[in-house]
């Protein structure tokens, strides 16, 4: 293969320097083959973690947890209340990431809040960036992509218009303007090939469907009217409700249904076993429920954890 053969390459060359230089040889050789490793995947671009073959043996093969005073980084969006956000204090702060701060400290591990962007989450996993993705991440559709954790939450798609709009059913959605997040589990139930004729023909009867990289700004077009409705998750749709005063609706129909997990790089069963575990112990012994009541006044219904029922 044309990367092995570079990597050998670079390699025997950087070898051959350390033994000119005398000491500090295994060093050579080992940043040799961290160079080589490093200049193999610049050349085939960043590793799809979402590969199949070599792609998926060697994020297998990287399978690693992590140990007591080691670091965990969250990667999250910032903009996905209730699940990880900037309060107004300027902290990040979310059910998410409240359920991380505890999996940290019954670990003994430090947590290290790493917002995202949510279109980069792919390449900041398999870079090493962060060690998980966990924020609202849904795993239908994705469940080959990942390494997954039991199912946490059960969430649902829903559309959100504005009160006295006079939309109150997907029918009413024809003809209209309509945004969702790029890349998020409302993109893909509307734009998503794979059984799903109905809601394939519901996107088709919109005006426009928008595309935007967070949902605080298509709330400002839907404000302005340029946007008549807005897909997103329910949990975010009520925080939306509850922090704007009766200004928009959900629609009582539900777009799709799903369930949230946290994510490691596809093979890394080790840290993923540490979280899960963790996770089922916080379930079991009542934590998920009393971190739950704590973002109720955010939209976080206490009826959507699903883990350990």
């Amino acid at each position: 293969m044309k990367m092995k053969k570079a990597a050998a390459l670079l390699l025997a060359s950087a070898l051959a320097f350390g033994v000119l230089a005398g000491c500090g040889s295994e060093n050579a050789a080992n940043n040799a083959a961290d160079n080589a490793s490093e200049a193999a995947n610049d050349e085939l671009d960043v590793v799809d973690i979402n590969a199949d073959g070599d792609g998926e043996q060697a994020a297998e093969s990287g399978s690693e947890g992590k140990s007591q005073g080691d670091t965990f980084t969250v990667g999250f969006d910032a903009e996905f209340p209730p699940y990880g956000f900037m309060d107004d204090n300027g902290d990040y702060v979310g059910f998410d990431l409240s359920l991380a701060e505890e999996v940290c400290e019954r670990n003994g591990w430090e947590l290290v809040k790493q917002p995202i962007n949510w279109d980069s989450k792919d390449m900041e996993l398999s870079s090493g960036s962060i060690d998980c993705i966990w924020n609202g991440f849904t795993i239908n559709g994705r469940e080959d992509a990942y390494t997954w954790s039991v199912p946490y939450v059960d969430n649902s798609q829903v559309f959100v218009t504005a009160a006295g709009s006079g939309i109150a059913s997907f029918e009413d959605l024809a003809g209209k303007n309509v945004g969702v997040q790029a890349d998020s589990s409302a993109l893909a139930a509307l734009t998503s090939e794979e059984d799903n004729e109905e809601n394939l023909a519901l996107a088709a009867t919109f005006a426009n469907l928008t595309q935007y990289a967070d949902y605080n700004t298509a709330f400002m077009d839907l404000e302005a009217g340029a946007l008549d409705a807005v897909a997103m998750d329910v949990g975010v749709a009520q925080y939306q409700l509850a922090s704007r005063n009766g200004e928009f609706v959900i629609l009582d129909q539900y777009l799709a249904t799903e369930q949230y997990g946290v994510g490691f790089l596809l093979g890394n069963t080790a840290l993923r076993d540490q979280v899960e575990a963790t996770l089922l112990e916080m379930a079991a012994d009542g934590t998920i429920d009393r971190i739950a009541a704590d973002w109720a006044d955010y939209g976080l219904s206490a009826d959507s954890i699903c883990i350990g029922k």
